[in-house]
């Protein structure tokens, strides 16, 4: 916005002021003095024409012209200075007299429709002025009240306007000049102020400018007058007094920048203390993680012999006093182990080396193992143990079934524990689904003692405990809550609960896994029960409404009731029931009771299944001798049902399911430099697809797809030659497999590392030991089936969804070793036997060779060496029941990838040597074994 000027507000309130006055006053009085001149024209107009007038009546009725011409003559001579002519008409309109015969009579005369005016009358033309005025006989009106009614005629006077015009605008310009002069004379009285004023003012204004600007030393110069002088020294002394407080305040700011230099200073030695003490710290907490992770390791070591041979002792004919202590022996051992475990996972989750694996697993069958471990803890104290699965919930997922399995053990556990009588729920259900990903809600409901609100602040602390006192009932580490809680959120999910004291306990945690598009879970052989009708009694709720839900999955009729005195009036109406399942108390109280139930039953249906909570053989046997068909021990799970109800459709469940003759007409590329590791995926591959090809190295495989084209690579990517990373840069760039899905496959996964190698461009990721389910997952979303015919496509579904199956039970070793787990090696090879021990002899073969190489690369401190060889090896042990060494090797492979030196891994390497010493040792034996078995059969 424009800002006035304090020169234009001088110019406004001095010069504008005066010309509007003088304006308004000369306008006035011009104004005045023409309307003077006006009626000053129209006086000397009519004292000209009404005389006449009067005078002019008789001559117009004597028709006396001469003595008219003379007076309108003499008047016009008189007043010839305004008067242009006059001239007198006669009542019919025509020229009787004129003064100016050679004038214009016809801009005199009335117009023919005009009459004649009854006083004096004015008309304006332009540059003169028209009188008329009526000639009236006064002396013969009869009646002078009357209004005249005919005139003898009118006197018409031609008055020339010039020269009054003319004196009314000399008027105006006189008045104007007068206006034009007081402005000019207010206009230097302006100038002339501004000069003494505002020039004054200027300066100091500029002054004040240079001061505000950091310039202290400026000042206003000049001798002022009046106010204008004070002002003058008023900011003359501002000045002065800014410069000193400046002065002043420098002196100040050079004494604080002392001040905080040196204290600058002493923060820096400070902070340098501070860095000294938290690296001390940090590696304090780094020592104390390694501490427990060695100790944990080195304590389980001995533990697991001890827990071995102590299961190998009891199965020995013993006296019960030594059988009593070997089973203490044995509890002590496992509560130690868990414990360690415990303190392990703690350490793991502390350090952030904890990882999430994801891999295919069913969710119902991994809480059915739970259950079944948990059981006997709640069977021992006679509380009610039940799973409820919402029937919403998917089954098939990808992800950590081991860490959920954990994290519901723990709550489960502590439920069990803080519980003496009553019951503990655990419900699932799925909270969001959204595409592939879905969020899971496990929760733990007991009736146990519950926590005040002191115990729920520090019930999620490490080592912390609901009771600390010396005297506490309850035992443990205080680190399972801690462990789930920590689990639950490295799988993006939560944990929390709701206590009260002496009401119980509700805990929850939540999850996220993705569905996995191909079905892992065989249907259960139930068509046979759909529309059977089955009686079913439940007091407990929980467990009523969870069983009731898998019947009526089956479209099984059922009859559910929760009290003795419902059952009875329901027996009593002679309905019969295909099946009846009873859920009773097995104390020595109540067994005379469910004898006669039993007894009462056998007349309403043919079969009758007990479900009881103990596992006791023993009890079994007394309850199918007195009349049941069957005895459950809770909590009933669907294949444990199931197999109760339809005995004849389960017999051959104890066999393992390989896949089928019929497999993908696909072609598929493998590489990897380990022979064993080839030759394995080799066989996995071939159960599931019709043509596999393998290579050695990066470079081979490129030769092959230069030639061939795939439907699936699966890539190595630490080989000779060529590494996997190149050769799939190459195979993009290259070869006509660039839109082929190249599948990464390693023995080793750093954190992140999946994701750089997603970013390289592979189409997925792998680990080693490769999984059955997984290959077949990535084989189902990355081969484009679309390709193939409808016929074949469903029946190649059908192959990998419904497996035959062949009989591995004889297989599996009766002796136990340290070293060797012949079941594992089963396991990761689909449970071939010949394949397994191939492979478990060329590790054995090969481990003395390696162990020597490994040695002379340590002490030409090798280290690129020392990592290919680490490397190979731990693929080898992906693929052999060797767990000890394959977890000794995947972690110091973990340590040589994080940058430590050889020096800094005597330590593993020590362990290293001394687990291969007990392979080497093992072998021989459990070889032995194998081929007796397998000439057995």
């Amino acid at each position: 916005m424009h800002k006035i000027s304090l020169k234009d507000w001088v110019v406004l309130l001095t010069i504008v002021p005066t010309t509007l006055i003088g304006l308004g006053i000369g306008g006035y009085f011009s104004y005045n003095r023409y309307v003077e001149l006006d009626e000053y024209l129209t006086l000397r107009a009519k004292s000209i024409a009404e005389p006449i007038a009067i005078v002019g009546v008789e001559p117009i009725i004597e028709k006396n012209r001469d003595i008219l011409r003379r007076l309108i003559g003499t008047a016009h001579r008189n007043h010839s200075d305004i008067v242009k002519n006059i001239t007198i008409f006669t009542a019919d309109n025509q020229i009787f007299v004129t003064s100016a015969y050679h004038g214009d009579t016809g801009l005199l005369r009335l117009k023919p429709e005009q009459l004649i005016p009854q006083q004096t009358m004015v008309e304006v033309v332009p540059n003169y002025l028209i009188f008329r005025t009526p000639i009236y006989d006064d002396i013969r009106q009869q009646s002078p009240n009357l209004v005249y009614e005919n005139a003898l005629g009118y006197i018409a006077i031609q008055i020339d306007r010039n020269k009054v015009q003319f004196r009314q605008q000399s008027q105006i310009v006189i008045a104007l000049g007068i206006v034009v002069f007081g402005s000019l004379i207010s206009a230097i009285f302006a100038f002339r102020l501004i000069k003494n004023v505002t020039r004054p003012v200027t300066s100091m204004v500029q002054a004040v400018d240079r001061i505000r600007e950091g310039k202290l030393e400026s000042r206003v110069s000049g001798q002022l007058v009046g106010e204008l002088n004070f002002l003058k020294n008023g900011i003359n002394a501002m000045a002065q007094s800014l410069g000193d407080y400046h002065d002043e305040m420098q002196r100040s700011v050079d004494q604080a920048t002392v001040d905080l230099r040196e204290s600058l200073e002493q923060f820096e030695i400070q902070n340098v203390e501070l860095d000294i003490a938290k690296r001390k710290a940090q590696e304090a907490n780094k020592v104390k993680s390694e501490f427990l992770a060695n100790m944990s390791h080195e304590l389980r070591t001995p533990l697991n012999g001890v827990i071995g041979f102590t299961r190998q002792v009891l199965k020995t004919p013993l006296g019960d006093t030594q059988r009593d202590y070997l089973q203490t022996i044995e509890r002590s051992a496992n509560n130690l182990l868990a414990i360690i475990n415990d303190i392990l996972d703690f350490s793991k989750l502390d350090a952030g080396k904890m990882v999430i694996e994801s891999i295919p697993f069913t969710l119902r069958e991994s809480l059915e193992e739970s259950l079944t471990l948990l059981a006997p803890s709640a069977h021992k104290k006679n509380i009610e143990l039940s799973l409820r699965i919402a029937p919403q919930v998917p089954d098939s997922l990808i992800g950590d079934a081991m860490r959920i399995k954990q994290i519901l053990i723990n709550l489960a556990n502590n439920a069990i524990k803080f519980t003496d009588k009553g019951a503990v729920c655990i419900d699932v259900d799925i909270e969001h689904q959204q595409d592939n990903k879905a969020s899971f809600k496990v929760t733990v409901t007991d009736t146990g003692i519950g926590m005040n609100s002191e115990q729920q602040k520090t019930i999620f602390e490490a080592f912390g405990q609901a009771d600390k006192s010396v005297t506490r009932l309850y035992g443990g580490t205080g680190l399972g809550l801690v462990i789930s809680q920590r689990l639950a959120q490295e799988m993006q999910g939560d944990i929390g609960f709701i206590s009260e004291e002496r009401e119980g306990s509700t805990f929850w945690f939540t999850f996220k896994c993705e569905i996995n598009p191909v079905i892992l879970a065989h249907a259960l052989p139930v068509e046979a029960l759909a529309s059977k009708s089955i009686l079913y009694f439940e007091p407990h709720t929980h467990s009523r409404i969870a069983t009731s839900d898998i019947l009526t999955s089956w479209h099984m009729q059922v009859m559910p009731i929760g009290t003795l005195d419902e059952l009875t009036t329901e027996l009593e109406q002679n309905q019969h029931y295909d099946f009846a399942l009873i859920s009773h108390d097995v104390t020595p109280a109540a067994l005379p009771e469910l004898k006669a139930l039993i007894a009462l039953l056998q007349k309403r249906t043919n079969t009758i299944h007990l479900a009881v909570n103990s596992n006791s053989p023993s009890l079994h046997e007394v309850l199918i001798g007195n009349g049941a068909t069957s005895c459950l021990s809770k909590p009933i799970t669907p294949s444990r049902l199931a197999k109760s109800l339809m005995p004849q459709h389960h017999e051959n469940t104890t066999q393992v399911p390989i896949v089928g003759e019929q497999k993908l007409p696909i072609k598929v590329l493998a590489v990897d430099d380990n022979d064993a590791n080839l030759k394995l995926i080799h066989a996995l591959l071939a159960e599931q697809v019709q043509e596999i090809h393998t290579a050695c190295n990066g470079q081979e495989a490129v030769n092959l797809c230069q030639s061939e084209k795939f439907a699936l690579i699966f890539m190595d990517i630490q080989m000779p030659v060529m590494d996997g990373i190149t050769a799939l840069k190459t195979i993009k760039a290259q070869t006509f497999n660039d839109e082929t899905p190249i599948i990464a496959v390693t023995a080793h996964a750093l954190s992140g590392e999946k994701e750089k190698l997603m970013v390289e461009g592979f189409s997925s990721y792998m680990t080693k030991p490769i999984d059955e389910s997984m290959l077949k997952h990535t084989i189902y979303e990355y081969c484009d089936l679309t390709l193939l015919s409808p016929k074949t496509e469903t029946t190649a579904h059908a192959e990998i969804k419904s497996p035959t199956v062949i009989d591995a039970a004889s297989f599996t070793l009766p002796i136990q070793t340290n070293a060797i787990d012949w079941q594992l090696a089963l396991t990761r090879t689909g449970n071939k036997v010949d394949l397994a021990k191939d492979m478990l002899s060329g590790l054995v073969n090969s481990l003395p060779e390696t162990k020597s190489l490994i040695n002379e690369a340590i002490v030409c401190q090798d280290i690129e060496q020392v990592n290919t060889l680490i490397h190979k090896l731990n693929g080898a042990c992906c693929y052999t029941g060797v767990p000890a060494l394959g977890k000794i090797t995947h972690q110091i492979e973990t340590m040589l990838k994080q940058g430590q030196l050889l020096d800094q891994l005597e330590p593993e390497f020590f362990e290293f040597f001394e687990h291969i010493d007990n392979v080497l040792d093992e072998a021989p034996k459990v070889l032995e074994e194998v081929e007796e078995l397998s000439s057995q059969s």
